[in-house]
C-alpha cells in the first residue's frame, strides 16, 4: 500500500511536469526535475517485482496435497493393480501422495461418475481400461460422457488377456476347451469382472468365432471373478495379463492361450488364440490410462503426461511391464484422445454385431 501510494504522488509531480513543459523555459524544467523521474523509476521497479513476487508466492506447485485417483473396480483386479503401480511411482515422481480409491460397480460407471463430478483441480484423477469406452455401447445410458467428461491425460500400457482355466476342467489346451465346451453346451462357465467387462466380450468373441456355449458369469470385478475362479466356481477366465503371472507359475491356474495377436514373453511357451486354425483373426485386450474431469488446467494435465511418460520409459518400469505381459502405451494427451476415439468405433460395432446389450 505505500508502495502504491508513492508512485500515485510521483504520478502527481510527473502530470505537473508535464503542464510545465508547455511553458519556454524547457531547458530549465527539466533539469529542476530529474530527481523526481529517477525516483519514479525506482519506485515502480520495486512496484513491478512486489507484484512479481507476490503472485509467484500465491501460485502453489501441483499437486497442493495428496491426489485422489479414482479405480472404477474393485481392488485386486487388472485395473486396480496398474492402477497401484502407477500410484507408487507418481508418488515418488512428486513427493506427494496418488491414493486409490476403489469405486466399484456397474462394469466401472458408478466410480467413472463420481471421478466425472469430482473438482477438476488435479486433485482428483480417474484410473480406468477398456470398459470406459465400451459400456455407452452396452448400457442405454451411461452417467459420463466418455468425450466431453474428461480430458485424456495418459496411457499406461495395453494389457492382453490369458486364457485360463481351473485345474479341475479336464483340458490342456484351446481346442480341448472347445470340444468339451460343444460337449456341454450352456454347462461351463467363464468368470467375467462384470457385464461387458473385457473378459466378458473375449469369451463372446471365443464362443461366436468357435461356435460353442459357454455360459458367462458376471462377477463385480476381476477380484470377485478371480476368487470364483480359484475356488472352481467359474473354471474359466480370460484373466487379465498382470494378474496371471503367479497364479499360472504356481499351478493354481493352467494357461491356454493369450488375446494378443502377438506371443508374451511373459506367457512365451503359450499360443495366440489368433493361431488356433479356424480362429484367426481373434484379438481382445484391455487397455489402462489416466483421464482428469473436464476443465481440469491445461498446465496440470500437461505435468501428469510429462511425469506418466517418463515413469513409464524408465528402464525399471519397462522391465516391469514385461514381465506382467503388458505393452507400454504411454505418449501424448492427443494420442490418448485419438485412442479413446478409435476405440469408441470399433468396439460400438463388435457389440452392434453381437447384440449384446446391459439393461
Amino acid at each position: 500500500i505505500c508502495l502504491y501510494l508513492l508512485v500515485w504522488i510521483q504520478l502527481i509531480h510527473i502530470k505537473s511536469l508535464v503542464l510545465i513543459l508547455t511553458d519556454s523555459n524547457r531547458q530549465e524544467v527539466i533539469l529542476n526535475y530529474p530527481y523526481s523521474v529517477s525516483k519514479l523509476f525506482i519506485l515502480l521497479t520495486l512496484w513491478s517485482g512486489f507484484l512479481g513476487g507476490s503472485l509467484s508466492h500465491s501460485a502453489e506447485p501441483y499437486p497442493t496435497g495428496p491426489v485422489h485417483l479414482i479405480v472404477p473396480f474393485p481392488a485386486g483386479g487388472g485395473v486396480d493393480t496398474a492402477g497401484r503401480i502407477l500410484a507408487q511411482k507418481l508418488t515418488e515422481s512428486f513427493g506427494k501422495s496418488f491414493i486409490i480409491e476403489n469405486r466399484g460397480g456397474a462394469n466401472g460407471n458408478i466410480g467413472t461418475e463420481i471421478a466425472a463430478k469430482g473438482n477438476p483441480n488435479g486433485q482428483t484423477l480417474l484410473f480406468t481400461g477398456a470398459g470406459y469406452v465400451t459400456n455407452p455401447s452396452l448400457y442405454k445410458k451411461v452417467p459420463y460422457d466418455p468425450i466431453k467428461s474428461f480430458e485424456p491425460v495418459s496411457l499406461m500400457a495395453l494389457g492382453p488377456n490369458v486364457l485360463v482355466v481351473h485345474p479341475s476342467l479336464p483340458v490342456q489346451s484351446v481346442n480341448d476347451l472347445i470340444a468339451l465346451s460343444k460337449a456341454k453346451p450352456n454347462q461351463i462357465g467363464f468368470a467375467g469382472s462384470g457385464n461387458g467387462s473385457t473378459p466378458h466380450l473375449a469369451g463372446m468373441l471365443l464362443n461366436t468365432m468357435a461356435n460353442i456355449q459357454m455360459q458367462h458369469i458376471p462377477y463385480r470385478g476381476s477380484g470377485p471373478a478371480i476368487t470364483a475362479l480359484l475356488a472352481g466356481e467359474a473354471p474359466v477366465m480370460f484373466l487379465p495379463a498382470i494378474n496371471a503371472t503367479n497364479l499360472i507359475s504356481t499351478g493354481r491356474v493352467k494357461g491356454l492361450a493369450v488375446t494378443s495377436t502377438e506371443r508374451l514373453a511373459a506367457f512365451a511357451n503359450l499360443p495366440t488364440i489368433s493361431s488356433i486354425p479356424g480362429l484367426a483373426g481373434y484379438e481382445s485386450s484391455q487397455w489402462y490410462g489416466v483421464l482428469a474431469p473436464a476443465g481440469t488446467p491445461i498446465d496440470v494435465l500437461d505435468q501428469l503426461n510429462t511425469r506418466i511418460t517418463r515413469i513409464m520409459q524408465s528402464v525399471e518400469m519397462q522391465e516391469r511391464m514385461k514381465s506382467d505381459g503388458l505393452v507400454i502405451m504411454a505418449g501424448n494427451r492427443d494420442q490418448f484422445a485419438k485412442h479413446i476415439k478409435a476405440e469408441l468405433s470399433k468396439w460400438s460395432k463388435v457389440i452392434a454385431n453381437s447384440g449384446a446389450t446391459i439393461d
